[in-house]
């Protein structure tokens, strides 16, 4: 297959990103939230998509079945595990399937979860470098499950050679990890890819994948394949060379662009892990997001999932789900995810009417904006026990708006119906910048403790609609202070 080779200084430009693709407005910041910010017929491509849509991940689930074990590069914060349960991060499976157990254990868990809208193939290694497996495992799903939407991740490198495969199966979510558009960064990444059959590295390495990476690009988003970007943020190496990147892939038609945190935990034994290379802060993460605001659309939901990740994104279930517990037979009854997605187009309609009452409000009010952390079980409420949180939603709340910025992973305060203090100087240092928490309840111990560390929780709020409990505090905080300057 010919290939196209995109020149360097072509991608890798100064001064303002160019023009994007027609289609996809860039003016909204983060990933759709409602069919007010897309084109109808993409909305409805997306709206049961947790990964795509922000406002998906509040209802749906998705499964990731590691059907491809192998990979044709190496990445420094890269190493697959198999056989793992006690890490929750891309790379890592407890089970290596075949695409027959595979579709085995989608029915089982279809059967079992109602809120499945997504299958996805994202690793451990690369969905397309044996791309045989991946696709057999679609077909099978296809025969026994229509409906079930389709999406795999890959690196880039092997992608312009499926092109035509991933459309003809109707896989029309597809995400690409890019984290350079100059060789010589990519060559801080990359130690080696493996391409035409031999081992390339350095400069060498980074220049081809690079061109495979936006040749596919252009290739998917030519076809109207909805294309997400990861790119791993790597603080001193990458990240104020993403704002470059996001322009790049912005004029290349990608439909959302997906910042993740280094992950480098040196007993994980990445390349980087072990080198001391750190990751980035909250705060440094969103200051790259506000800088790309007007670039390509940002996706901020994200929770960096096993390669074996199943359920709602943020409580992962798939050690309920290994092959040891599978059963031999499943009786799989459509009934529960249809009436399941009646109940979640109710829902839509209610918190979208709450929302934008909101967003109304707000705009009678100016003032600073506000960091605020909620704890979620789901549903876009706010729903869950202070002690039981394993993650915080982020939001931002000004005059514009309530926006969803991020989440923030931390122990859970409560082990076995008793707080753990140890566990809460890790608490304080996640919600660092934050000066209020929303929960549904929290006990007086771990709310003295905030308290003394200058975080206020409230959980007068439980159960609301996040967007407008959030609405409503900000206005009566700001009401407050004037009484008190008063």
């Amino acid at each position: 297959m010919s290939r196209t080779v995109i020149p360097l200084n072509s991608i890798a430009r100064k001064g303002p990103p160019p023009p994007a693709k027609p289609g996809w407005s860039a003016a909204s910041c983060g990933s759709p939230s409602g069919p007010d910010d897309i084109p109808a017929e993409v909305w409805e491509r997306i709206k049961d998509h947790p990964c795509y849509s922000e406002d998906a991940h509040h209802y749906f689930a998705r499964m990731h079945v590691a059907v491809a074990p192998a990979c044709n590069i190496q990445c420094n914060y890269c190493n697959r595990k198999f056989d793992c349960a006690n890490e929750s991060r891309p790379g890592v499976t407890s089970d290596r399937l075949t695409p027959e157990q595979a579709a085995h254990k989608v029915m089982v868990v279809a059967a079992q979860i109602p809120q499945l809208s997504v299958l996805g193939v994202a690793g451990p290694g690369d969905a397309l470098f044996d791309a045989r497996r991946t696709f057999e495992t679609f077909d099978r799903v296809a025969e026994i499950l229509p409906g079930l939407k389709f999406c795999l991740s890959t690196n880039g490198l092997a992608l312009p050679d499926h092109v035509d495969e991933i459309v003809s199966r109707n896989i029309d979510h597809v995400t690409v990890t890019i984290n350079m558009v100059d060789p010589g960064i990519g060559a801080r990444i990359y130690p080696w890819i493996f391409y035409n059959h031999r081992r390339w590295t350095g400069l060498d390495a980074a220049r081809i994948l690079h061109e495979r990476q936006m040749e596919g690009l252009e290739r998917l988003t030519a076809k109207g394949v909805l294309v997400k970007v990861n790119s791993v943020m790597i603080p001193g190496v990458n990240d104020d060379h993403l704002v470059e990147v996001n322009a790049a892939i912005r004029a290349r038609g990608a439909f959302l662009h997906n910042l993740l945190p280094l992950i480098s935990d040196p007993a994980h034994g990445t390349r980087f892990g072990l080198d001391g290379q750190r990751g980035p802060t909250p705060a440094e993460l969103k200051a790259l997001q506000d800088r790309l605001r007007g670039g390509a659309r940002l996706m901020r939901h994200c929770r960096q999932c096993r390669a074996d990740a199943v359920g709602m994104l943020g409580e992962d279930a798939c050690q309920g789900f290994t092959l040891d517990k599978l059963p031999a037979l499943v009786a799989y009854d459509p009934k529960p995810r249809a009436l399941y997605r009646e109940v979640v187009e109710r829902e839509r309609a209610d918190r979208r009417a709450a929302a934008e009452a909101a967003r109304s409000r707000l705009t009678q009010v100016a003032a600073p904006a506000r960091l605020v952390a909620v704890c979620s079980k789901g549903g876009g409420r706010i729903n869950q026990h202070f002690g039981h949180a394993r993650e915080f939603l982020v939001y931002e709340v000004d005059v514009r708006g309530v926006r969803f910025i991020g989440h923030r992973k931390a122990d859970n305060y409560c082990l076995g119906g008793y707080g753990d203090d140890d566990r809460m100087d890790g608490i304080v240092a996640v919600l660092q910048g934050i000066d209020t928490v929303f929960a549904a309840k929290i006990g007086s111990c771990p709310k003295r403790d905030l308290a003394e560390a200058g975080i206020t929780v409230i959980d007068g709020y439980s159960h609301q609609y996040i967007e407008t409990a959030l609405a409503d505090w900000y206005r009566g905080s700001l009401a407050d202070s004037r009484q008190q300057r008063a």
